[in-house]
């Protein structure tokens, strides 16, 4: 027996969150006994004879076209029906809309629409296309606390923001919202779309996998206009198939070489999804008592000297576990592997989340016997290839700086400033044909290229002045927070490390040339911050002389003596003037 469709598709979207968006039709909506427009339709012609004392059965449509002498109009029928809004609007919710009489369930999210919210929340699905009139999804989205951009009309599309952009997720309501009498419902209607909406949908069809469900495609003829016309196949194609189907439906997945789903019903199919998607997820990140355990071991050992063989013993096999599934397949980064940045990022967080938790609690408790331990694992976590995919190969750096970060904010927390400088100065074997470089030479990652490229490729983070910070940032937060519980005290920790990390690379690099480079952070942004670190530096300085432990810990040095005591190191003003003029070309003005 082989890998089933829903299996592949499965894995698909747990490996690749945003990246695939839904194309949903009424059959989603069935088990709430929503009516399609046409259903609509057909009833209120059905009223309307009632009204007249006529029968219109079997053929409503036969008898409004004869009474009436054209062909029956969704919009233009309830326009004559009901004269204002208010009063279509009236009109409308007894087909859309909950009320005591309705059989439980009636005309409320369904499984479907529940399940779907779920993979909304937590990130796998941010598109979603949709030819309902109803709001089940909106409504069980709002359950979750999540707040979708519902597109209904062209003219919404303009405040909208990017799809790449948008940290929620979009609702495309291709024929509109019954709360909006436009809604598209005829032939006629359904042949055309406007502009804005063709170029909103070539464009999720161009950059994102699909999955249908629910569509029969027999009436929607510019839907499957835009369906033909789309001809890369970046991501595939899931179609979910639930009795015959119809012609124009086999032609489509014939063009797009879509993969065949058998399902019992839409309920069933992506409550399947949710699960599935569950399961791989707790399977690809440590269970939270076996993090607890670690941390709780690590705690002990780190109690007494006795232990510190234990101690060496933890970590190790903690990083074995990390490096052997970054030398699998699964983490390969040949040239053909066009895996989103985003998804290898968190496969890299989540299986990095127990030495994650560990390492800031580790630094701060740190005593110089510990030194070599974290060291040997700073190297080993920074693996590098020397051909393949290039943001790939860049982005193999990233479980060091995510230790190298958290590491660091722990020394921070407690004043271990001798001991960051000592990580930070770690000579990283990077291949046979060059010569091994210090940490802070490749730190922070892809540093060379912060300001675009791979940052701007994270989700959420295109436009940002620092992405790769921000995120590191964001990321970090969690595993942290038994040090520092207070926000704004680990915002400020965060700064002070980045500030650090800049004048370190400078002390290190500065006396090579006599050219400052600094590295960029936050902390550009941030001026209260930075004037914060510098007055406590200047201080201890002014202070405690060559005795400071700026000083002691090798951030700074005083190269000759003529410095003179009192005076402040060639490092900390050339930081300074490099964070002025980094302000005053990016335009943060204060």
């Amino acid at each position: 027996m082989g890998i089933e469709p829903i299996e592949s598709l499965i894995f698909a979207i747990q490996s690749n969150p945003g990246t695939y968006a839904l194309l949903l039709g009424s059959g989603i909506s069935r088990a709430a006994n929503i009516p399609t427009g046409w259903e609509i339709t057909e009833d209120l012609i059905q009223r309307l004879a009632a009204l007249r004392k006529e029968k219109c059965e079997p053929d409503p449509e036969t008898w409004y076209c004869e009474k009436f002498g054209k062909e029956p109009d969704y919009s233009k029928l309830l326009e004559e029906l009901a004269k204002t809004k208010t009063e279509r609007q009236q009109l409308l919710r007894s087909y859309f809309e909950p009320n005591s009489a309705n059989n439980e369930g009636d005309k409320r999210p369904t499984k479907a629409h529940k399940a779907i919210a779920s993979l909304v929340a937590k990130g796998f699905i941010k598109v979603i296309i949709t030819t309902n009139f109803d709001r089940l999804l909106e409504n069980a989205l709002d359950e979750l606390g999540v707040k979708p951009t519902v597109i209904s009309t062209p003219d919404q599309i303009n405040g909208a923001l990017p799809l790449t952009q948008n940290k929620s997720c979009q609702i495309l309501k291709i024929h509109g919202d019954y709360q909006d009498n436009r809604i598209k419902n005829t032939p006629s209607e359904l042949e055309k779309y406007p502009v804005k909406f063709n170029k909103m949908l070539d464009q999720i069809f161009d950059e994102y996998g699909l999955i249908v469900c629910g569509w029969s495609a027999e009436w929607d003829t510019a839907l499957c206009k835009a369906l033909s016309r789309t001809k890369t196949k970046r991501f595939t194609t899931y179609w979910a198939i639930h009795g015959e189907l119809k012609e124009q439906a086999s032609k489509l997945i014939e063009l797009r070489d879509a993969q065949k789903i058998e399902i019992k019903d839409a309920d069933t199919f992506f409550q399947e999804i949710a699960d599935g998607v569950d399961a791989i997820e707790k399977y690809s990140k440590p269970h939270p008592l076996s993090t607890e355990l670690a941390v709780a071991n690590m705690k002990r050992y780190l109690s007494e000297p006795k232990y510190d063989i234990q101690l060496g013993d933890l970590v190790d096999e903690t990083v074995n576990k990390i490096v052997e599934a970054i030398s699998s397949e699964d983490y390969n980064v040949r040239p053909e592997n066009r895996e989103n940045p985003t998804t290898r990022v968190r496969k890299y967080e989540a299986l990095c989340s127990t030495l994650l938790s560990m390492a800031p609690i580790g630094a701060f408790n740190a005593r110089k016997e510990h030194w070599l331990i974290w060291q040997k694992t700073l190297r080993r976590l920074y693996k590098n290839s020397d051909s393949g995919n290039a943001y790939l190969i860049d982005l193999q750096r990233y479980p060091g700086t995510l230790l190298l970060y958290s590491l660091g904010i722990g020394a921070i927390a407690n004043e271990k400033y001798d001991f960051l400088n000592y990580l930070l100065m770690t000579k990283i074997h990077k291949s046979i044909y060059e010569d091994d470089v210090s940490a802070i030479n490749l730190f922070p990652p892809f540093f060379y290229n912060w300001r675009g490229e791979i940052g701007n490729l994270l989700e959420g983070m295109p436009g940002h002045l620092m992405p790769i910070n921000e995120w590191l940032y964001k990321t970090l937060r969690p595993y942290v927070n038994q040090l520092i519980s207070d926000d704004n005290h680990y915002l400020f920790v965060f700064n002070k490390l980045e500030i650090l990390i800049s004048l370190i690379f400078t002390n290190h690099n500065y006396y090579q040339d006599n050219n400052y480079h600094g590295i960029p952070g936050m902390f550009l942004y941030k001026k209260q911050y930075i004037n914060k670190v510098v007055s406590e530096i200047n201080d201890s300085i002014n202070t405690y002389k060559y005795d400071s432990q700026f000083i002691k810990s090798k951030i700074f040095a005083y190269r000759n003596a003529a410095a003179g005591e009192g005076t402040r190191p060639h490092d900390l003003f050339s930081f300074e003037k490099y964070t002025e003029k980094a302000r005053m070309e990016w335009g943060l003005y204060d």
